[in-house]
This record gives structure tokens, sequence and C-alpha cells, in this order.
């Protein structure tokens, strides 16, 4: 995530960045991060309701973004047995709330639980591209979704009631 962080504010090379004695799984999920940023800012993005991407804090975007590639892309962490989507959550919770600012945890799971609600309400499996490329199971919002109350209450937190035509 550091190592993520520093990559995305200096431009330093990820390997630089990462340091000699990281781990395997760790190159692994910044490495699988760094490729997709662009897929997983457009996903934050869609679910930081009221928040760009751009205005949400580098070191809290890597955290989501670590988190999001733990979610939705398992096959780019190896391990015996894929992180679960809730205990991807539950990292970057604690990583925020160790390392951020005080509303960041909050954010942060806001931000994740709404994409988790998403893909399991929309489409469990991951659907693959043309060129067999798996993508993340994230959909666009559809007409039926409608948002009935969003307030920003400070610079991170957001409360939304969204009501779904198809309950």
């Amino acid at each position: 995530m550091f190592a993520l962080y520093q990559h995305d504010l200096t431009g330093q090379p990820l390997l630089g960045a990462l340091g000699p004695n990281a781990s395997l799984l760790t190159r692994a999920l910044a490495h699988a991060a760094a490729d997709r940023a662009e897929e997983l800012d457009a996903i934050i993005d869609r679910h930081a309701h009221g928040w760009s991407v751009t205005r949400i804090q580098p070191l809290e975007r890597s955290i989501m973004r670590v988190a999001l590639i733990e979610m939705l892309h398992p096959e780019a962490a190896p391990a015996d047995t894929p992180i679960p989507p809730e205990g991807a959550i539950e990292e970057a919770v604690e990583s925020a709330k160790v390392f951020c600012a005080g509303e960041a945890p909050g954010f942060v799971n806001g931000v994740l639980a709404a994409v988790l609600r998403d893909v399991l309400e929309n489409s469990p499996i991951p659907a693959s591209d043309a060129a067999g490329v798996t993508q993340p199971a994230i959909s666009q919002p559809t007409t039926e979704q409608h948002t009935t109350e969003q307030h920003t209450t400070d610079r991170h937190t957001t409360e939304q009631h969204t009501t779904n035509g198809s309950r």
C-alpha cells in the first residue's frame, strides 16, 4: 500500500518503492493495483458518491485500490485461499484507522461496501471480455435505481439512501 502510494505521488518505479524485502503477495497486489489503477479509480469514482477520485487523499485511494484488487481480481494475489471480500474491506478499514485522517475509515468502508453490494446484487461472477480478460463484476447504475436522498456531512462522510426498483 505504501509503495503504491509512493509510486502514485512521485512516479518512482514501483519496483524501487517496494524494496528488496517485500513479499510475493505484496508485490503482486501492488503491481496489480498499479496496472489497473484507471479501472479501479473508475470504480471508486462511481461508488464515492459526491466525491471525485481526484479529491480523495492518495493514501486512502491506494488503500482502496489494493482492497479492490483483492475483492474483484483475487487471481492477482498468489495465495492458497483467496481473501474474502469482507476480509479485504476489514483490512482496508484497519489500515485507514492507523494511517489516515479520522473520517477515512468510514469513507473507505462506505465505498468498498457499496462496491461489494453492487457486485453481490448485480453480477457475483466476473465477466470476461472478448479478449478473454477478466473484468470486474461491477455494473453501471440502471434506470431502476433512484437516489432518494444524499447529504454530505463533512469532507469524507456521505449518507445515501438508495432504492432499487427490483426490490
